[in-house]
Protein backbone atom coordinates (compact mmCIF):
# COMPACT_ATOMS: atom_id res chain seq x y z
CA UNK A 1 0.00 0.00 0.00
CA UNK A 2 1.04 3.75 -0.40
CA UNK A 3 0.73 6.25 2.30
CA UNK A 4 -2.42 7.12 1.40
CA UNK A 5 -3.82 4.04 0.87
CA UNK A 6 -2.49 2.81 4.63
CA UNK A 7 -3.87 6.10 6.31
CA UNK A 8 -7.89 4.98 4.80
CA UNK A 9 -6.88 1.18 5.73
CA UNK A 10 -6.07 2.08 9.21
CA UNK A 11 -8.96 5.28 10.06
CA UNK A 12 -11.06 2.66 9.08
CA UNK A 13 -9.79 -0.09 11.51
CA UNK A 14 -9.63 2.22 14.48
CA UNK A 15 -13.31 3.32 12.99
CA UNK A 16 -14.51 -0.08 13.67
CA UNK A 17 -12.61 -0.67 16.94
CA UNK A 18 -13.84 1.87 18.94
CA UNK A 19 -16.23 -0.41 20.87
CA UNK A 20 -13.39 -2.80 21.59
CA UNK A 21 -10.99 -0.32 22.46
CA UNK A 22 -13.88 1.02 25.45
CA UNK A 23 -13.42 -2.79 26.95
CA UNK A 24 -9.32 -2.95 27.26
CA UNK A 25 -8.01 -2.13 30.61
CA UNK A 26 -4.53 -0.27 31.43
CA UNK A 27 -2.97 -0.03 34.53
CA UNK A 28 -0.33 2.63 34.23
CA UNK A 29 2.37 4.58 36.76
CA UNK A 30 4.16 5.61 38.68
CA UNK A 31 4.96 8.99 38.19
CA UNK A 32 3.65 12.61 38.82
CA UNK A 33 3.92 16.33 37.87
CA UNK A 34 2.55 19.59 37.48
CA UNK A 35 3.69 20.76 34.53
CA UNK A 36 4.63 25.08 33.85
CA UNK A 37 4.77 25.57 30.17
CA UNK A 38 7.14 28.58 29.91
CA UNK A 39 8.05 30.87 27.23
CA UNK A 40 11.47 33.52 27.80
CA UNK A 41 11.05 36.53 27.21
CA UNK A 42 13.45 37.92 24.92
CA UNK A 43 12.26 41.90 24.41
CA UNK A 44 8.77 42.95 26.15
CA UNK A 45 7.29 45.85 23.97
CA UNK A 46 4.54 46.40 26.62
CA UNK A 47 2.66 44.87 29.33
CA UNK A 48 1.02 43.01 27.43
CA UNK A 49 3.17 42.22 24.23
CA UNK A 50 6.57 40.81 23.99
CA UNK A 51 9.08 38.76 21.87
CA UNK A 52 9.62 35.14 22.67
CA UNK A 53 13.52 34.34 23.11
CA UNK A 54 13.04 31.72 19.95
CA UNK A 55 15.71 29.00 20.43
CA UNK A 56 17.97 27.29 22.62
CA UNK A 57 20.65 28.36 21.39
CA UNK A 58 19.52 32.01 21.60
CA UNK A 59 19.55 31.32 25.68
CA UNK A 60 22.37 29.56 25.59
CA UNK A 61 24.25 32.51 24.45
CA UNK A 62 22.12 35.01 27.30
CA UNK A 63 23.72 32.32 29.62
CA UNK A 64 26.84 32.92 28.68
CA UNK A 65 27.22 36.49 28.22
CA UNK A 66 25.91 36.57 31.89
CA UNK A 67 29.55 34.47 32.92
CA UNK A 68 31.42 36.76 35.53
CA UNK A 69 28.16 39.32 35.57
CA UNK A 70 24.76 38.22 35.86
CA UNK A 71 21.63 38.88 34.16
CA UNK A 72 17.95 37.73 34.91
CA UNK A 73 15.10 36.25 32.70
CA UNK A 74 11.71 36.44 32.36
CA UNK A 75 9.14 33.62 32.06
CA UNK A 76 5.39 33.75 30.63
CA UNK A 77 3.29 30.75 31.78
CA UNK A 78 1.04 29.37 29.00
CA UNK A 79 -0.58 27.27 30.87
CA UNK A 80 -0.30 24.72 33.86
CA UNK A 81 -1.52 21.43 33.20
CA UNK A 82 -0.97 18.00 34.09
CA UNK A 83 2.80 16.16 33.62
CA UNK A 84 4.76 13.66 33.70
CA UNK A 85 5.53 10.90 31.24
CA UNK A 86 2.75 8.37 33.15
CA UNK A 87 -0.09 10.74 33.89
CA UNK A 88 -0.05 11.91 30.09
CA UNK A 89 0.18 8.47 28.55
CA UNK A 90 -2.60 7.17 30.84
CA UNK A 91 -4.76 10.44 30.34
CA UNK A 92 -4.28 10.12 26.09
CA UNK A 93 -5.40 6.30 26.61
CA UNK A 94 -8.45 7.67 28.44
CA UNK A 95 -9.38 10.11 26.07
CA UNK A 96 -9.49 6.51 23.42
CA UNK A 97 -12.33 5.29 25.87
CA UNK A 98 -9.72 2.66 27.39
CA UNK A 99 -10.37 1.55 31.01
CA UNK A 100 -7.90 3.25 32.62
CA UNK A 101 -6.40 2.98 36.27
CA UNK A 102 -3.43 4.80 37.21
CA UNK A 103 -0.90 5.00 40.33
CA UNK A 104 1.74 7.41 40.95
CA UNK A 105 2.09 10.67 42.82
CA UNK A 106 -0.61 13.37 42.58
CA UNK A 107 -0.87 14.54 45.67
CA UNK A 108 -1.27 12.84 48.75
CA UNK A 109 -3.28 12.32 50.92
CA UNK A 110 -5.55 14.33 48.73
CA UNK A 111 -5.21 14.99 45.02
CA UNK A 112 -3.22 18.28 43.62
CA UNK A 113 -6.22 20.39 41.70
CA UNK A 114 -4.47 20.02 38.01
CA UNK A 115 -5.12 16.50 38.21
CA UNK A 116 -9.11 16.52 39.29
CA UNK A 117 -10.36 16.16 35.55
CA UNK A 118 -7.80 13.54 35.35
CA UNK A 119 -9.40 11.67 37.89
CA UNK A 120 -12.66 11.72 35.97
CA UNK A 121 -11.60 10.02 33.35
CA UNK A 122 -9.91 7.20 34.88
CA UNK A 123 -9.27 5.42 38.21
CA UNK A 124 -6.77 7.37 39.63
CA UNK A 125 -4.73 6.22 42.99
CA UNK A 126 -2.00 8.68 44.28
CA UNK A 127 1.14 7.53 47.14
CA UNK A 128 3.05 10.80 47.51
CA UNK A 129 2.77 14.70 46.28
CA UNK A 130 3.93 15.01 42.63
CA UNK A 131 7.04 16.83 41.11
CA UNK A 132 7.01 20.02 39.45
CA UNK A 133 8.43 20.98 35.89
CA UNK A 134 9.06 24.30 34.42
CA UNK A 135 9.14 23.42 30.30
CA UNK A 136 10.93 26.31 28.68
CA UNK A 137 9.26 25.88 25.11
CA UNK A 138 11.73 26.99 22.26
CA UNK A 139 10.97 26.27 18.13
CA UNK A 140 14.09 23.74 18.18
CA UNK A 141 13.51 21.74 21.04
CA UNK A 142 12.24 22.42 25.01
CA UNK A 143 14.12 22.37 28.13
CA UNK A 144 12.85 20.55 31.42
CA UNK A 145 13.55 21.68 34.91
CA UNK A 146 12.12 19.79 37.41
CA UNK A 147 12.21 19.43 40.90
CA UNK A 148 11.85 15.26 42.04
CA UNK A 149 12.19 15.14 45.44
CA UNK A 150 8.91 13.48 46.18
CA UNK A 151 9.26 11.29 43.80
CA UNK A 152 11.84 9.03 46.30
CA UNK A 153 8.48 7.71 47.92
CA UNK A 154 7.51 5.78 45.04
CA UNK A 155 8.62 2.52 46.24
CA UNK A 156 7.56 -1.03 46.52
CA UNK A 157 6.85 -0.72 50.47
CA UNK A 158 4.99 2.28 49.96
CA UNK A 159 3.25 1.02 47.44
CA UNK A 160 1.67 -2.13 49.65
CA UNK A 161 1.22 0.27 52.55
CA UNK A 162 -0.34 3.15 50.72
CA UNK A 163 -2.22 1.45 47.67
CA UNK A 164 -2.35 -2.36 48.83
CA UNK A 165 -0.64 -5.48 47.81
CA UNK A 166 -3.40 -7.48 46.17
CA UNK A 167 -5.00 -4.20 44.89
CA UNK A 168 -1.76 -3.83 43.07
CA UNK A 169 -1.27 -7.46 42.14
CA UNK A 170 -4.95 -7.47 40.72
CA UNK A 171 -4.67 -4.54 38.35
CA UNK A 172 -1.20 -5.71 37.15
CA UNK A 173 -2.17 -9.13 36.81
CA UNK A 174 -5.17 -8.37 34.74
CA UNK A 175 -4.94 -5.47 32.36
CA UNK A 176 -4.06 -5.87 28.51
CA UNK A 177 -1.76 -2.95 28.91
CA UNK A 178 0.93 -2.67 32.16
CA UNK A 179 3.14 0.54 31.11
CA UNK A 180 6.11 1.65 33.46
CA UNK A 181 7.43 4.64 32.56
CA UNK A 182 9.72 7.37 33.52
CA UNK A 183 12.29 5.21 35.53
CA UNK A 184 15.27 7.89 35.06
CA UNK A 185 13.44 10.18 37.64
CA UNK A 186 11.74 7.40 40.15
CA UNK A 187 15.17 6.41 41.99
CA UNK A 188 13.92 3.51 43.10
CA UNK A 189 11.90 1.80 39.84
CA UNK A 190 14.59 -0.62 39.30
CA UNK A 191 14.33 -2.15 42.94
CA UNK A 192 10.31 -2.21 42.66
CA UNK A 193 10.89 -4.15 39.19
CA UNK A 194 12.82 -6.77 40.59
CA UNK A 195 10.31 -7.03 43.82
CA UNK A 196 7.68 -7.24 41.10
CA UNK A 197 9.25 -9.97 39.31
CA UNK A 198 10.23 -12.24 42.62
CA UNK A 199 6.80 -11.85 44.20
CA UNK A 200 4.14 -10.87 42.03
CA UNK A 201 4.82 -12.38 38.27
CA UNK A 202 5.24 -16.17 39.66
CA UNK A 203 1.78 -15.74 40.46
CA UNK A 204 0.27 -14.63 37.48
CA UNK A 205 -1.95 -17.05 35.56
CA UNK A 206 -3.34 -14.64 32.64
CA UNK A 207 -2.85 -14.52 29.41
CA UNK A 208 0.54 -13.12 27.90
CA UNK A 209 -0.10 -8.83 27.82
CA UNK A 210 1.78 -5.78 26.65
CA UNK A 211 4.27 -4.47 29.74
CA UNK A 212 5.29 -1.30 27.62
CA UNK A 213 8.37 0.98 29.09
CA UNK A 214 9.99 4.52 29.08
CA UNK A 215 13.27 5.25 30.26
CA UNK A 216 12.43 9.08 29.89
CA UNK A 217 16.12 10.27 29.16
CA UNK A 218 18.45 8.45 31.36
CA UNK A 219 21.53 10.53 30.64
CA UNK A 220 21.76 11.46 33.86
CA UNK A 221 21.84 7.98 35.49
CA UNK A 222 25.07 5.90 35.59
CA UNK A 223 25.98 3.33 32.62
CA UNK A 224 25.53 0.48 35.61
CA UNK A 225 22.12 1.81 36.46
CA UNK A 226 20.75 1.99 32.99
CA UNK A 227 22.52 -1.59 31.81
CA UNK A 228 20.87 -2.90 35.46
CA UNK A 229 17.54 -1.58 34.27
CA UNK A 230 17.63 -2.84 30.74
CA UNK A 231 18.43 -6.13 32.20
CA UNK A 232 15.19 -6.20 34.54
CA UNK A 233 13.52 -5.21 31.85
CA UNK A 234 14.33 -8.15 29.81
CA UNK A 235 13.40 -10.46 32.27
CA UNK A 236 9.89 -9.25 32.20
CA UNK A 237 9.76 -11.00 28.90
CA UNK A 238 9.20 -14.10 30.24
CA UNK A 239 5.36 -12.70 31.76
CA UNK A 240 4.76 -10.14 28.91
CA UNK A 241 4.69 -9.39 25.28
CA UNK A 242 7.78 -6.53 26.36
CA UNK A 243 7.77 -3.35 24.00
CA UNK A 244 10.60 -0.38 24.98
CA UNK A 245 10.13 3.07 23.94
CA UNK A 246 12.40 5.57 23.26
CA UNK A 247 13.21 8.85 21.47
CA UNK A 248 16.46 9.56 19.19
CA UNK A 249 18.44 10.93 21.78
CA UNK A 250 17.33 8.00 24.42
CA UNK A 251 18.70 5.58 21.55
CA UNK A 252 22.37 6.82 21.32
CA UNK A 253 22.60 6.98 25.50
CA UNK A 254 21.42 2.93 25.08
CA UNK A 255 22.97 2.28 22.91
CA UNK A 256 26.18 3.53 24.40
CA UNK A 257 25.61 1.25 27.25
CA UNK A 258 24.60 -1.95 24.63
CA UNK A 259 28.45 -1.07 23.25
CA UNK A 260 26.88 0.07 19.89
CA UNK A 261 27.68 2.64 17.34
CA UNK A 262 24.54 5.34 16.84
CA UNK A 263 23.46 5.67 13.34
CA UNK A 264 21.26 8.35 13.32
CA UNK A 265 21.96 10.04 9.91
CA UNK A 266 18.74 8.42 8.35
CA UNK A 267 16.22 6.58 8.96
CA UNK A 268 17.46 3.97 7.42
CA UNK A 269 20.66 3.80 8.71
CA UNK A 270 18.41 3.83 12.56
CA UNK A 271 16.35 1.46 11.77
CA UNK A 272 19.31 -1.15 11.07
CA UNK A 273 20.95 0.27 14.78
CA UNK A 274 17.71 -0.27 15.89
CA UNK A 275 17.57 -3.77 14.87
CA UNK A 276 21.14 -4.89 16.49
CA UNK A 277 19.74 -2.92 19.37
CA UNK A 278 16.72 -4.95 19.81
CA UNK A 279 18.65 -8.16 19.71
CA UNK A 280 21.35 -7.24 22.20
CA UNK A 281 17.79 -5.92 24.47
CA UNK A 282 16.41 -9.09 24.25
CA UNK A 283 12.72 -8.00 24.16
CA UNK A 284 9.79 -8.60 21.85
CA UNK A 285 9.43 -4.72 20.37
CA UNK A 286 11.76 -1.64 20.49
CA UNK A 287 10.46 1.50 19.18
CA UNK A 288 12.28 5.05 18.33
CA UNK A 289 10.65 7.72 17.90
CA UNK A 290 12.39 11.01 16.11
CA UNK A 291 10.66 14.33 15.63
CA UNK A 292 9.31 13.85 12.29
CA UNK A 293 9.28 9.68 11.51
CA UNK A 294 9.17 6.68 13.74
CA UNK A 295 9.72 3.09 13.42
CA UNK A 296 9.45 -0.75 15.73
CA UNK A 297 11.46 -3.49 15.25
CA UNK A 298 10.08 -7.16 15.95
CA UNK A 299 11.79 -10.56 15.24
CA UNK A 300 15.01 -8.59 13.35
CA UNK A 301 12.12 -6.17 11.38
CA UNK A 302 12.00 -2.92 10.70
CA UNK A 303 9.03 -0.80 10.12
CA UNK A 304 9.63 2.96 9.45
CA UNK A 305 6.36 5.90 8.99
CA UNK A 306 6.41 9.72 8.37
CA UNK A 307 5.14 11.71 11.07
CA UNK A 308 2.46 14.24 10.41
CA UNK A 309 4.07 17.84 9.89
CA UNK A 310 2.99 20.12 11.84
CA UNK A 311 4.61 23.61 11.14
CA UNK A 312 3.94 25.32 14.17
CA UNK A 313 2.84 23.65 16.94
CA UNK A 314 1.21 24.59 20.11
CA UNK A 315 2.74 22.34 22.40
CA UNK A 316 5.48 19.91 22.41
CA UNK A 317 5.79 18.88 25.87
CA UNK A 318 3.92 15.41 26.27
CA UNK A 319 4.12 14.54 22.39
CA UNK A 320 6.29 11.37 23.07
CA UNK A 321 4.37 9.90 25.56
CA UNK A 322 1.05 10.61 22.74
CA UNK A 323 2.77 8.67 20.27
CA UNK A 324 3.51 6.10 22.91
CA UNK A 325 -0.20 5.56 24.11
CA UNK A 326 -0.77 5.75 19.89
CA UNK A 327 1.40 3.13 19.59
CA UNK A 328 -0.08 0.85 22.28
CA UNK A 329 -3.73 1.17 20.78
CA UNK A 330 -2.42 -0.04 17.62
CA UNK A 331 -1.12 -3.08 18.81
CA UNK A 332 -3.39 -4.10 21.55
CA UNK A 333 -6.28 -3.85 18.66
CA UNK A 334 -3.87 -6.20 16.93
CA UNK A 335 -2.45 -4.15 14.45
CA UNK A 336 0.90 -4.84 12.93
CA UNK A 337 4.44 -2.62 13.49
CA UNK A 338 3.42 -0.43 10.75
CA UNK A 339 -0.52 0.58 11.29
CA UNK A 340 0.41 1.30 14.69
CA UNK A 341 3.51 3.48 14.19
CA UNK A 342 0.99 5.54 11.80
CA UNK A 343 -1.24 5.49 14.88
CA UNK A 344 1.05 6.58 17.26
CA UNK A 345 2.19 9.26 14.99
CA UNK A 346 -0.82 10.54 14.26
CA UNK A 347 -1.69 11.05 17.64
CA UNK A 348 1.24 12.93 18.47
CA UNK A 349 0.92 15.32 15.95
CA UNK A 350 -2.88 15.16 17.06
CA UNK A 351 -1.75 16.49 20.17
CA UNK A 352 0.73 19.48 19.12
CA UNK A 353 -1.19 20.56 16.58
CA UNK A 354 -4.36 21.12 19.19
CA UNK A 355 -3.37 21.03 22.63
CA UNK A 356 -5.43 18.04 24.20
CA UNK A 357 -5.45 14.78 23.72
CA UNK A 358 -7.86 13.17 20.66
CA UNK A 359 -10.28 10.78 20.54
CA UNK A 360 -9.83 7.51 18.41
CA UNK A 361 -12.20 9.12 16.01
CA UNK A 362 -10.51 12.20 15.73
CA UNK A 363 -7.26 10.27 14.85
CA UNK A 364 -9.07 8.51 12.22
CA UNK A 365 -10.48 11.84 11.04
CA UNK A 366 -6.77 13.73 10.85
CA UNK A 367 -5.30 10.38 8.78
CA UNK A 368 -8.13 10.74 5.66
CA UNK A 369 -7.46 14.40 5.80
CA UNK A 370 -5.87 14.97 2.61
CA UNK A 371 -4.61 18.19 3.70
CA UNK A 372 -2.14 16.18 6.82
CA UNK A 373 0.74 15.87 4.99
CA UNK A 374 2.67 13.03 6.33
CA UNK A 375 6.39 13.97 5.32
CA UNK A 376 10.38 13.58 6.08
CA UNK A 377 11.63 16.86 5.54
Amino acid sequence: MNIIDNRAHCAQTLLASVQRASALKAFVGLDGFVDEILHVVDKRESAEVFLRLPTIAKLAARFGAAAGKSTNLELVNLITKLGGNGPIMANALASFGMQVTYLGVLGYPNLHPVFHDFAKRAEVHSIADPGTTDALEFEDGKIMIGKHSSLKQVTWENIKSRFGEEKFSAKFGSADLVGFVNWTMLPYMSDLWESLLKEVCPKMNSRRRILFFDLADPEKRTREDIARALELIAKFEKHFDVILGLNEKEACEIGAVLDLKSKTASPESLAEFAVEAAAKLRIGTLVIHPVTYALAVSGQKADIVNGPYVAKPFITTGAGDHFNSGFCLGKLLGLNNEMSLLTGVTTSGYYVRAGQSPSIAEIAGMMQDPSTSYVRP
